[in-house]
């Protein structure tokens, strides 16, 4: 299928607005523990893992993977110092998840890192009105991931009024 210049901006147009972002997340020094209303307004569509590691980087991609060695120079675009792509490493988490009327929601981000054992680490993030796909991103980077060591275990939470109305979890989450 061949699209006209003109169809081609207004595809882009309709499809870029169709996804609203969350604002940036906030670690938390506690998490407190929520009751579990689930609701089928609130569903989670899908979740991306970048995980950007010099030594990962380092392997040699296969050829004419032009995806992949993109998505690794853009995790580290404008980064020129090898302390400042240090600072970059880590992993990234993008959560798509959608509401069917609208609602205040907190997501909240939980997750477990190699070095801390069982110790459960959260950021959140809040969303005000929410309806329709929200895409919600967290990292673990810099000095979190070079002293703590890599995310074993995650989970993500939509919380409604002091209520989990949603979530989903790594495969590995007790």
């Amino acid at each position: 299928m061949i699209l006209r210049p003109g169809l081609a901006v207004l595809a882009s147009a309709l499809l870029s607005s169709c996804v609203t972002t969350s604002p940036p997340a906030v670690e938390l020094p506690e998490a407190k523990v929520l009751p579990l209303a689930l609701d089928n307004d609130f569903s989670f569509r899908k979740t991306i893992r970048n995980l950007n590691q010099r030594k990962f980087n380092e392997v040699p991609l296969p050829r004419g993977n032009q995806t992949l060695q993109f998505q690794r120079e853009w995790m580290n675009y404008g980064a020129l110092s090898t302390d400042e792509r240090q600072q970059r490493e880590g992993s990234y988490y993008d959560i798509f998840w959608r509401a069917e009327r609208p609602a205040d929601i907190t997501v909240r981000f939980e997750y477990r890192q190699a070095k801390l054992g069982n110790s459960v680490r959260a950021k959140e993030t809040f969303v005000s009105q929410a309806k329709g796909t929200v895409k919600s991103s967290f990292s673990v980077i810099g000095d979190e991931f070079l002293w703590d060591g890599p995310v074993t275990a995650w989970r993500c939470l939509l919380i409604e009024n002091g209520r989990i109305v949603g979530f989903t979890q790594s495969y590995l989450w007790k």
